[in-house]
C-alpha cells in the first residue's frame, strides 16, 4: 500500500503528534507499505526513515500548507492520504491535538466567567482566527473522508463544534510501544537518572511531559507544589519539555520552589524522567488522548490526570488512573497529589495502570488504523482519491470507463517515480523548481520540494 502522512513539522522532539506519526510511518515501513511524507519542516530524525519525504515550501500559514500539500500529494496517486490535523486533502483526518475550535473553547478556562463572553467576542473578529475558521470549514466538510478521534470525547467534539454526522467517525485510541516504555527498561535508568537529577533517596519525584504548559495545566501544578512544599513533604517535580522555560522558572521562584522543581526542557527520549519518576501528573484543560499519559501507564507509574482527558476513558477511577475534575484548582491537585504521596498506592495504581497500556499497544493502534485504510480501498475499488482527475490525464477512446483510465494514470505516474528505498541512510534530494516569491499574503503560490 502507498500511503502519505501529512503534517506541517514532522519533528519527533516536538510533540506527542510528531512522535506518534514518526512511529507510525516505522510501523508502516516494517510492515512493507511504501511511506510518503508531506511536510513544511522536516527534522534530522526524518531523513533516517525509509520514506519518500516531500518538503513543501511555503509560507507559515495553516490554510497555504494545507493548499500546497494537496498541489503535491495529487501527482502522487497515493493508496491512501492520511492527514494528521494539518490539511484537508485527505482519505483520513486524524486531528491528533483535537478539533482546534475544542481547544479553544477550553482555554477560556483559563479566564474568569466575565471575561470569557468578552473573549469569545473579540475572538470572532480577528483575522487570524477567521483563517482558523475558514480552514476547520474545509478539513471537516464531507468530502468522503474518514475523520479519526482519539476518544470518545474527541468524537463528540467534532459533533459538537462542526456538526460532524458520527457515521463518518471512527474512535481509535492512542497505542503505546509497551516493550520500550516498561518497568524493565526504567528499573537500569532509574539510579542514574535520579543522581544526575538531583533526587534525594526517600523523595517522591512527580512528573510532567509537555510542550504547551499552559494548556496542561502547570499553573495550577506549581500551586500544589506550593501548597506540598509549604508543608515540608519530601516531594519534587520535574517538567520535561516546553518554550519559554524562564517564564516559568520565574513564576515558580515566586512561589518559592527553587529546590521543589526542575525545568529540563525539550529532548529527544523522554524515558530516562519516566524510569526516575515515582508518579506522573497530567492536570490538562484539553487531550483527546495523551500519549504521555500511556507511557507513562506503560513503565507502570500512577497517574493523576483531569477528565479533560480522553485517555481516561482507558481506565477505572480509583483503580487504574487517579482524577481531579478542575485542573485550575491548586487544592484539589494538591490533594490529589497527597494521597499519591502513600508507596502503596503508587504500587497498587502503577501495576493496574500497566495492564491497562498493555491492552492498548501502538501495534493494535496501527492493525486498527490499516482496517480503517483497507475499508476505504474497498468502497473505492482499490483506486486513489480523486482517480477522476488522473482519469482525465490519459488521452483514449470516447466512453472509456474513468476508472480504467485511472488504473492506467496510476501506473504510468508510478512507473516514471523512483522507488522508496528501504534503507535507514539519509535521504537523497531531487531537484525542484524554483520557489515562488509572491507578495506576502496568503494566496502566493507554493512549491514543493521532494526528497524520496
Amino acid at each position: 500500500m502507498r500511503v502519505g502522512l501529512v503534517l506541517d513539522r514532522f519533528e519527533p522532539s516536538r510533540g506527542g503528534r510528531e512522535r506518534w506519526t514518526f512511529a507510525f510511518a516505522e510501523r508502516l515501513a516494517a510492515r512493507g507499505h511504501e511511506v510518503h511524507i508531506v511536510t513544511r519542516r522536516l527534522g534530522e530524525a526524518a531523513l533516517r526513515l525509509p520514506a519518500a519525504l516531500h518538503r513543501v515550501a511555503c509560507e507559515r500559514s495553516g490554510l497555504v500548507f494545507a493548499e500546497a500539500a494537496r498541489q503535491a500529494l495529487v501527482p502522487l496517486a497515493l493508496d491512501i492520504i492520511h492527514d494528521m490535523g494539518t490539511g484537508w486533502y485527505c482519505d483520513v483526518f486524524q486531528p491528533h491535538g483535537g478539533t482546534w475550535a475544542a481547544v479553544n473553547d477550553r482555554k477560556l478556562l483559563f479566564l474568569p466567567l466575565w471575561l470569557r463572553w468578552l473573549k469569545r467576542g473579540v475572538d470572532r473578529l480577528l483575522p487570524r482566527q477567521r483563517r482558523f475558521q475558514k480552514l476547520m470549514a474545509r478539513q471537516y466538510a464531507d468530502r468522503g473522508q474518514v475523520l479519526l478521534a482519539l476518544s470518545h470525547s474527541g468524537a463528540a467534539d467534532f459533533t459538537r463544534f462542526h456538526g460532524v454526522a458520527p457515521e463518518r467517525i471512527r474512535i481509535i485510541y492512542n497505542g503505546v510501544d509497551s516493550e520500550r516504555f516498561s518497568p524493565a527498561r526504567c528499573a537500569p535508568r532509574r539510579a542514574e537518572a535520579r543522581r544526575r537529577l538531583g533526587v534525594e533517596p526517600g523523595t517522591v519525584l512527580a512528573l510532567l511531559v509537555a510542550h504547551n504548559f499552559r494548556l496542561k495545566g502547570l499553573a495550577a501544578l506549581l500551586g500544589a507544589m506550593a501548597r506540598l512544599a509549604a508543608q515540608r513533604l519530601p516531594v519534587r517535580l520535574v517538567v520535561v519539555g516546553g518554550r519559554r522555560l524562564e517564564v516559568w522558572r520565574q513564576r515558580a521562584r515566586r512561589l518559592g520552589l527553587d529546590e521543589w522543581v526542575t525545568f529540563v526542557g525539550q529532548v529527544d527520549d523522554p524515558l530516562p524522567y519516566y524510569a526516575a519518576a515515582d508518579l506522573y501528573v497530567h492536570p490538562t484543560f484539553y487531550d483527546p488522548c495523551s500519549l504521555v499519559v500511556l507511557e507513562a501507564a506503560a513503565c507502570g507509574l500512577p497517574v493523576l490526570t483531569s477528565r479533560y482527558n480522553g485517555a481516561a476513558e482507558l481506565f477505572r477511577e480509583g483503580h487504574e488512573i487517579a482524577l481531579i475534575s478542575d485542573p485550575a484548582d491548586p487544592r484539589e491537585l494538591a490533594g490529589a497529589m497527597y494521597g499519591l504521596l502513600d508507596a502503596a498506592t503508587r504500587r497498587r495504581l502503577g501495576a493496574a495502570a500497566r495492564q491497562v497500556a498493555l491492552a492498548h499497544t501502538f501495534e493494535r493502534n496501527v492493525d486498527e488504523i490499516l482496517a480503517v485504510y483497507a475499508g476505504i480501498l474497498r468502497n473505492r475499488a482499490g483506486l486513489p482519491r480523486d482517480y477522476a482527475t488522473l482519469a482525465a490525464r490519459v488521452p483514449a477512446e470516447e466512453g472509456t470507463p474513468p476508472e480504467k483510465l485511472a488504473l492506467a494514470a496510476v501506473a504510468e505516474t508510478r512507473a516514471a517515480r523512483p522507488r522508496v528505498r528501504r534503507n535507514a541512510g539519509p535521504a537523497r534530494k531531487t531537484p525542484a523548481g524554483p520557489r515562488q516569491r509572491g507578495s506576502g499574503s496568503h494566496d502566493s503560490p507554493p512549491s514543493a520540494t521532494a526528497t524520496s
